[in-house]
């Protein structure tokens, strides 16, 4: 059974349910400034994520993993369909829903989200510098990366509220949840969403901005767009007043009440025009897509295999630059190296990856093929080692492989760990 989430109702006891989740590093108080106005229609459901906001600190390897334990919390309440929305992380929980439980899921709501967050390469380098500095630089700069200049200028208390939600997250729940939005990508599946979908964006969010709502909304057949100006990525708390109209426009005319039985039911309908409110959103209704066509299973599902773990261990930058140097005379041996280093042995199950990047660097600092030892200690960073364990590695290595061949691997290791763990400016 996947355990449950740390919870809270605010609303009517008879109404139908309203599910809202947050955003990576916040709590279910950024939400606070919509909970009096959705609360008169709904029994808004708020959960935080795990070691998010006091949440027991149980990591969660996988959006769908957090999903699962969201519907775990909501079986053992006795909800069965609701709305929902949620932001950025909380989105993507949302829309994973959909897709995987979609007679759950009564109408949807993706706000700041995407159907995939940056790279995998971005957010498993941020681990490695939660791993190895903690929170703090991660908390110093969430101001900057949630809010725009005027409002952090002007909101000096929220822009420290926001710094402070960060510095008390669990810090491996957090590296948890850069991995689990690192494997994140449903734009092949964006076509399967079923439900009406609001996919809400603040006009200046430089982290999930208009271009991916652009993307879910070309995808999702029955999606409007609601660009919220003067809005960064925290929407819900610099513009509380025009995303709380937006909710309850969409959930009001997408998902009308059935008061006899407190179960949404799904009308087709016309949304009618957006309200006269200080910040008025630019709402538009994107043409329906098919959906993409499913792609052939290989016979050697080895080389799909191998090329997942290679990018999840060694990066995307890495496996492309090979990929875009290979050639007619070299293909045929990158293919064994995928299918067989990385589909068969890095994907046996007998040792984890931690375990097998202390080898690899061994073997490496042994053979003196330094030439790989800068991939690999990145590798290394990624699978969870940190820098100081790297340099118990590498000085175990120079007592059996030779004090010459160790100091030529610590100026390699050294380089790419400054690289990786200097925190943003």
């Amino acid at each position: 059974m996947p355990r449950t989430l740390q919870y809270r109702f605010d609303g009517p006891e008879d109404a139908p349910v309203l599910v809202i989740g947050p955003s990576l590093g916040t709590t279910w108080h950024m939400w606070d400034r919509q909970i009096p106005e959705l609360s008169q229609h709904w029994r808004v459901f708020r959960y935080d994520l795990p070691g998010h906001g006091g949440a027991p600190a149980h990591a969660a390897a996988s959006v769908a993993e957090l999903g699962d334990r969201l519907l775990a919390t909501l079986d053992g309440l006795g909800v069965q369909r609701f709305g929902y929305a949620g932001c950025s992380i909380g989105g993507a929980i949302g829309a994973d829903l959909a897709l995987r439980h979609p007679h759950r899921v009564a109408s949807l709501a993706l706000v700041a989200s995407s159907p995939r967050f940056g790279t995998a390469d971005e957010f498993r380098q941020r681990g490695v510098i939660v791993r190895t500095n903690g929170l703090e630089p991660i908390a110093r700069t969430a101001p900057e990366r949630w809010f725009t200049p005027g409002f952090a200028a002007a909101q000096p208390a929220i822009v420290e509220w926001a710094v402070q939600m960060v510095r008390t997250t669990d810090p491996g729940c957090y590296i948890a949840a850069c991995e689990a939005l690192a494997a994140f990508d449903i734009r092949g599946a964006l076509g399967r969403i079923g439900v009406p979908t609001l996919v809400l964006v603040g006009a200046e969010d430089q982290v999930t901005g208009p271009a991916e709502a652009r993307t879910l909304v070309a995808g999702i057949p029955d999606a409007r767009l609601a660009l919220v100006p003067g809005a960064s990525h925290l929407a819900p708390v610099e513009q509380p007043a025009a995303v709380s109209d937006l909710l309850l426009m969409h959930f009001s005319t997408a998902w009308q009440q059935d008061t006899s039985a407190a179960i949404p039911v799904l009308p087709h309908v016309t949304a009618p025009a957006a309200p006269s409110v200080p910040f008025v959103p630019v709402a538009e209704i994107a043409p329906a897509d098919a959906a993409p066509d499913a792609v052939a299973p290989t016979p050697d599902d080895r080389h799909e295999r191998g090329t997942k773990v290679r990018r999840e261990v060694l990066g995307d930058a890495h496996v492309d630059a090979v990929n875009d140097t290979a050639d007619a005379f070299t293909e045929d041996f990158q293919e064994l190296v995928t299918r067989y280093a990385w589909g068969e042995v890095w994907s046996r199950d007998g040792l984890d990856r931690r375990t097998r990047s202390v080898i690899t660097l061994t073997a490496l600092v042994a053979s003196g093929h330094l030439e790989g030892l800068a991939a690999h200690t990145r590798a290394a960073l990624r699978n969870g080692l940190t820098p100081a364990e790297i340099k118990e590695v590498l000085l175990q290595s120079a007592v059996y492989c030779g004090i010459p061949a160790a100091g030529a691997a610590f100026a390699v290791a050294q380089k790419v760990i400054q690289e990786e763990t200097t925190p943003p400016a």
